[in-house]
C-alpha cells in the first residue's frame, strides 16, 4: 500500500537567519537629530525625581553609544547608563480601513547622582 507524499515543512519567514552586517552603517548623526524629543509622561516624572533615569524619543538608527554623547553634548551633565526599547507602533483606522502608527525608539538615561534635567 502506497502511502501519500508528506507535506513540506513551513518556514516562517520571520524565523530566517539574521545578515550579518560588518563596519558601522555609515550614517553620522549630529546630537540635534540623535534626541527627538523629551518624554514628558507620568512614569516619566516619576523616574526623573525618584531615579534621575530620563526618557527620550530618539532616532531609530541610533545606538547607545551616540545617544549618551548626544546627552552629554545639549545638556550639562555625566550619564552612567542607557537603556534603549523599539515601540512598536499602535494600530489606528484611517478613512475606514485599519492603519499602523509608526514604530519608534525610546531611551531611558540615567544620570549621575549630582546632576539634574530642567525641561521647564
Amino acid at each position: 500500500m502506497q502511502t501519500r507524499p508528506r507535506p513540506k515543512r513551513y518556514r516562517p519567514k520571520n524565523r530566517r537567519a539574521k545578515v550579518v552586517r560588518e563596519g558601522k552603517t555609515g550614517l553620522t548623526l549630529e546630537p540635534h537629530q540623535v534626541l527627538l524629543r523629551p518624554l514628558v509622561t507620568e512614569k516619566g516624572t516619576h523616574q526623573s525625581t525618584r531615579h534621575n533615569a530620563y526618557s527620550f524619543e530618539v532616532h531609530p538608527a541610533a545606538n547607545k553609544v551616540q545617544i549618551r554623547a548626544a546627552v552629554e553634548a545639549m545638556f550639562p551633565v555625566r550619564v552612567e547608563a542607557v537603556r534603549t526599547l523599539i515601540r512598536l507602533g499602535k494600530t489606528r483606522r484611517y478613512r475606514g480601513k485599519p492603519g499602523k502608527m509608526p514604530d519608534w525608539k525610546k531611551a531611558i538615561v540615567h544620570l549621575h547622582g549630582e546632576d539634574r534635567i530642567e525641561f521647564f
